[in-house]
């Protein structure tokens, strides 16, 4: 349901008006911005990949959540659009994600592996591989994606091995989830 909500928000062409002054928020700018954005969703996406034998992650964020993000974590001005600053984007968010999302397959840690982000309209796609998971019977997961930013935060997770997916919704203060296959 909740999917299906954020992805009618992504199609109708939801927009939203973020207004931040000398990096604090004044009040009404905090309830201008609170009408047009009242929904704070990611969704992460891990597929096992029995061919290839690794998780392919993804985590889709909404632009400017992940740069106000980023821009509190790094004290920095961050653009995803701008190209210039592509190799400082890369390196925030491959930290920044590896830092907020903790994956243990079959109870082994397991390490992020950052490939890349594309911007796409209103959303940002950051992708993240896996290696040496030949199978996989439980998946542990910490996801505090952006609850740094905002306590309405809401993280999505969608997980599939063997075919089969399961999902898992994660309201702010919650971090945690178990899935078994």
């Amino acid at each position: 349901m909740v999917y299906v909500l954020y992805k009618w928000f992504l199609v109708s062409g939801f927009s939203f008006f973020v207004s931040q002054s000398a990096g604090s928020w004044n009040k009404q700018a905090a309830l201008q911005a609170e009408k047009l954005h009242p929904f704070y969703i990611s969704v992460t996406e891990i597929i096992h990949n029995d061919k290839e034998k690794n998780l392919e992650v993804s985590c889709k964020i909404f632009v400017d959540d992940m740069e106000s993000t980023l821009k509190q974590n790094y004290k920095t001005s961050v653009d995803l659009s701008n190209e210039k600053q592509q190799v400082q984007n890369d390196k925030f968010i491959s930290d920044y994600i590896s830092k907020h999302l903790v994956l243990n397959a079959d109870g082994k840690a397991s390490q992020l592996n950052y490939i890349g982000f594309e911007k796409e309209g209103e959303s940002v796609y950051c992708y993240f591989e896996i290696a040496n998971i030949a199978s996989l019977k439980k998946m542990d997961i910490t996801n505090s994606l952006l609850q740094d930013f905002t306590d309405k935060q809401i993280n999505i997770m969608h997980i599939t091995v063997n075919g089969k997916r399961k999902s898992y919704k994660l309201d702010y203060p919650k971090k945690q989830a178990s899935f078994n296959f």
